[in-house]
């Protein structure tokens, strides 16, 4: 069931989810599949928050297809047919030692509806005595998004491409100006679009700061099956939705996922990378050779 739900700008929505086994045992950094009901489509979503006590999941999405359109008529009180999770890797920072991790200076890059899975880390940080840097972009200011929440629980960099609020211009200038101000980054993470993800790795890259990047952008079914979300890594095959989905971002093949991205969206692409790929064009369902 739907315990809530929030428009938090155009074609962007946030909602609360009844889903008290997935909030018992979800990581930040997970995701979960849902559908609408039995014929709906497959849809994972990064968890954006979640309350143990409660039994809530928190998700956002925006409408870019049938599907999604379909959920923006789902009002509270309203139920998924599925809500299947936590699926996928935790950040691996949740999985460090907390002294050591408190030594680190870290910075989040957040673009776009990609500060819905940013918040969670940064949130779980904040809750164990780390404070993080955090650099949200956004097109312009009505596309901003969790800024309050965001601000309660990291130091927070708000740029937008049109310069209506705050700073103009891209997550990359920030970056730059903070090192250029003197601060040195011992990890960032990177979670939004693929171009932006791309030039972020590029800059950090010739910073030196070692980047993870989140392709939960690139997810489809969510079990590997449909090699949707086949990407090169460090030259080896991976999946987002098993293997990751966080990557070291300096090792991800940036051009060839873009353009595999595109190719996949229709029905002759997906062919044809079938045929090109051969066995390695899905990893089957995580847990055995298939």
């Amino acid at each position: 069931p739907i315990v809530k739900k929030e428009k938090l700008a155009d074609k962007i929505y946030l909602m609360d989810v009844k889903a008290p086994r997935v909030a018992q045992y979800c990581e930040p950094g997970q995701f979960v599949i849902v559908k609408i009901d039995e014929q709906g489509e497959r849809i994972p979503l990064t968890i954006c928050d979640y309350n143990r006590e409660a039994g809530t999941i928190t998700i956002v999405f925006q409408t870019v297809g049938a599907s999604t359109q379909r959920m923006v008529s789902l009002e509270q009180g309203d139920a998924f047919a599925d809500f299947v999770g936590p699926l996928g890797c935790p950040s691996d920072l949740i999985d460090e030692d907390i002294e050591e991790l408190k030594k680190k200076k870290i910075v989040f890059i957040a673009g776009g509806v990609g500060t819905a899975p940013v918040y969670p880390q940064v949130k779980w940080l904040h809750e164990h005595g780390i404070q993080a840097d955090v650099i949200v972009g956004a097109k312009t200011q009505s596309l901003i998004l969790l800024e309050e929440e965001m601000k309660a629980v990291g130091n927070v960099y708000i740029t937008t491409d049109d310069g209506s609020y705050e700073r103009k211009g891209m997550v990359t200038q920030v970056i730059q100006e903070l090192h250029d101000q003197g601060k040195q980054y011992d990890v960032c993470v990177a979670i939004g679009p693929m171009i932006m993800m791309k030039f972020v790795c590029l800059l950090t890259k010739k910073l030196e700061i070692p980047t993870i990047v989140s392709m939960n952008p690139i997810m489809v079914d969510g079990t590997g099956m449909c090699g949707g979300c086949r990407v090169s890594v460090g030259g080896e095959i991976k999946f987002a939705c098993v293997d990751g989905p966080e990557f070291d971002g300096h090792l991800v093949n940036w051009d060839e996922a873009m353009m595999r991205q595109q190719t996949y969206k229709t029905a002759e692409g997906r062919a044809m990378l079938k045929e090109l790929e051969g066995e390695t064009h899905h990893g089957g369902c995580g847990h055995c050779e298939g």
